[in-house]
């Protein structure tokens, strides 16, 4: 259902093709409850283009027709990353090649998706976990290969295919305390400054918030980092939000209220400062999630880190979304 025109935010959260084909009760749970659907990997490298200069939208397409048919917007994700490339990325052999490779795939897709997809994440998870600068980038086979111009490059071919998408640059570990979290957000801060100074069309920054449940979210640096992007005139969106639960016990009831807690602590920040025009999730439902992956329990219990239940049931930290989205507007 689309958020009325009295939402403080759009909601939306990642989804996966097969699901979205064989799943009904999912189906409708999407249906239902985003405004903004983001393929979780339908649009990565990997998928879109396994074979040079083969492209094979299926995936992606089959995300975007459901969208379409449910009258959902759709974001884009992602352009440049250092990871899941298809091996033959690895064997580009100069600049020029890296550059024409790169600047093929994002005219073919993003120019498929134009006035589709109206919101890009271009570049995903430029820094290493702990940056010394903003020149501090993380090991890619664009960096290897361009240098860090392929950050800049891949806005302005994005802009040049498709100059009413919004663009935006992604990256994770943004919103707790300790001396590493500082540095990304330090190194974040300055690089999205040198890209609007060079007057690169940049349109924002995507906070992913994969939020440990045993990290301190510190207020006042993501306060003051929100602050300074919002003076730079760009807008700031929650891009991947869930909440890591591996840490938390093992009672259910408790453990969905630790999660939305911290969730609530980190939107309440988020949302007093910079004023997200979108919330998304990284999934919807604890049936069909990342976190097990690398984030297994102790003790065997299936993680419950997003919206709703394995049974598509609303838990807390829904209602905590929802807190935010109509806070001042009912």
């Amino acid at each position: 259902m689309p958020a009325s025109s009295q939402s403080n935010f759009l909601y939306g959260a990642a989804v996966r093709t097969p699901a979205l084909i064989t799943d009904h009760p999912y189906q409708e749970l999407v249906a239902r409850y985003c405004d903004l659907v983001v393929p979780e990997g339908e649009l990565k490298w990997a998928s879109i283009q396994a074979k040079r200069g083969v492209f094979n939208f299926d995936k992606a397409d089959a995300v975007v027709d459901f969208a379409k048919r449910h009258g959902i917007g759709v974001r884009g994700h992602t352009l440049a990353w250092y990871a899941a490339l298809p091996a033959w990325t690895k064997d580009m052999a100069s600049r020029q090649e890296a550059e024409r490779v790169l600047e093929q795939h994002i005219r073919t897709v993003v120019g498929r998706y134009a006035g589709t997809i109206r919101s890009w994440d271009v570049v995903n998870e430029p820094f290493p976990d702990d940056p010394r600068s903003s020149h501090d980038l993380r090991k890619s086979v664009w960096l290897e290969q361009i240098g860090r111009e392929y950050i800049p490059l891949a806005f302005r071919i994005a802009h040049e295919t498709d100059p009413a998408a919004r663009l935006f640059i992604n990256e994770y570990d943004i919103a707790f305390a300790g001396s590493r979290f500082k540095s990304k957000r330090d190194a974040l801060l300055g690089l999205v400054r040198e890209l609007v100074n060079n007057k690169v069309p940049i349109h924002g920054v995507g906070i992913q918030a994969h939020i440990n449940a045993d990290r301190q979210i510190d207020s006042v640096g993501l306060q003051e980092f929100l602050h300074a992007i919002s003076s730079l005139g760009l807008e700031v969106i929650v891009t991947e939000l869930d909440v890591i639960d591996f840490s938390l016990p093992a009672d259910i009831q408790l453990r969905d209220a630790l999660v939305a807690a911290k969730a609530y602590e980190f939107l309440d920040v988020v949302c007093g400062v910079a004023a997200p025009p979108a919330v998304l999730t990284w999934g919807i439902t604890d049936k069909y999630t990342w976190v097990p992956i690398y984030f297994t329990r102790a003790d065997k219990l299936p993680n419950r880190p997003l919206p709703f239940d394995r049974n598509m049931r609303p838990k807390p930290l829904y209602s905590v979304i929802e807190y935010f989205r109509y806070r001042g507007r009912r």
